[in-house]
This record gives structure tokens, C-alpha cells and sequence, in this order.
């Protein structure tokens, strides 16, 4: 559920972003993160939107956290370490030394439904980028994908639905 804290803190980020773009429309991470940080840490800052920000930070400090202790392939050729997290979904997790049969049967299971997710993303990215490509090729008076996309493709900002919020 989104928040009206949750909507202040992406408005932030975005005009944060948008006041480092520059004139190709590029602008750093590492200099957007230095803003933000910077807007969060203000005075004035409202506490709802400190305490928004603070929730985001653990969010973002757990995930993280999980990364870092994701199984991986070791020199040893085995994926175990005691201390790695086996992720069962719906929030669980397990120290990999701690377990089960069922518990790396869920593991797989949520790996395979997780690889396909990826992979559709990615056959949809690829085939957007080469459509992309050969409206550029054949509009080359075309820089912009913005533009190309309202010339070729009909996009148009009043059809077009608002940005999906960040994940948890």
C-alpha cells in the first residue's frame, strides 16, 4: 500500500532527478543518491516522511543483506555455507545450515518460477530494443526515443498510464 509519505519520498527522488539531468538527458546515481540524501536529511523534513525514509533504509539494508547471503557457487564446486539465507518466499527465510528436504524443494521450485519470470522479461526487452533499432534505421532523422515513439509508434502522454511505484 502506497502512502502519502511513500509519494513524498519518490517525488523527492524524481525532482532530485530531474534537477541533475542534464542537457542529454543523463544524470549520475552516485550525484541523484548524494541529493536525496541530502533533501531527507533537512531539518524541516516532515517526521512522517523521516520515518518513511528510515523504513525504506532497513528495507533496503535487509534485501541487501539476503544478496550478500545468497547461495552461490563456491571453489569447492557446492553452493552450501552455513551462513548463507535459502529464500522460501512470502518473507521466509532459512540459514542454509538449518535446512530441510522441503525447504530446498520450495527453493527450487521458486528458482525455476523466478528464471522463467526473467526470462520473459528479457525476450520483452529484446524484442522491444530491436523494433527500436529498425524504426531508427529506417527514421534517421529520428534522435530521440521519445520522439520515435510518438512518430512511429503513436505514443501519446494523455493515453499513457503514470510510472509503476518502486517495489517494497
Amino acid at each position: 500500500m502506497t502512502g502519502p509519505a511513500d509519494i513524498r519520498l519518490r517525488s523527492i527522488v524524481e525532482q532530485s532527478a530531474v534537477n541533475l539531468t542534464d542537457e542529454a538527458g543523463r544524470f549520475n546515481k552516485c550525484h541523484l543518491t548524494e541529493a536525496v540524501r541530502d533533501q531527507l536529511a533537512r531539518e524541516d523534513l516532515d517526521p512522517h516522511i523521516k520515518a518513511a525514509a528510515l523504513d525504506k533504509l532497513a528495507q533496503s539494508l535487509v534485501t541487501g543483506f539476503g544478496e550478500h547471503r545468497n547461495p552461490r557457487r563456491r571453489r569447492t564446486g557446492t553452493l552450501f555455507h552455513p551462513q548463507d539465507i535459502v529464500k522460501l518466499g512470502t518473507g521466509i527465510w532459512v540459514w542454509m545450515d538449518r535446512a530441510t528436504d522441503s525447504d530446498l524443494l520450495e527453493w527450487s521450485r521458486l528458482s525455476r518460477r523466478n528464471r522463467a519470470r526473467v526470462d520473459l522479461a528479457d525476450s520483452e526487452v529484446q524484442d522491444y530494443v530491436d523494433q527500436r533499432i529498425d524504426a531508427f534505421r529506417a527514421h534517421a532523422d529520428v534522435v530521440y526515443l521519445g520522439d520515435l515513439e510518438r512518430v512511429v509508434f503513436g505514443w501519446d502522454r494523455n493515453d499513457a498510464e503514470p510510472p509503476e511505484p518502486a517495489g517494497p
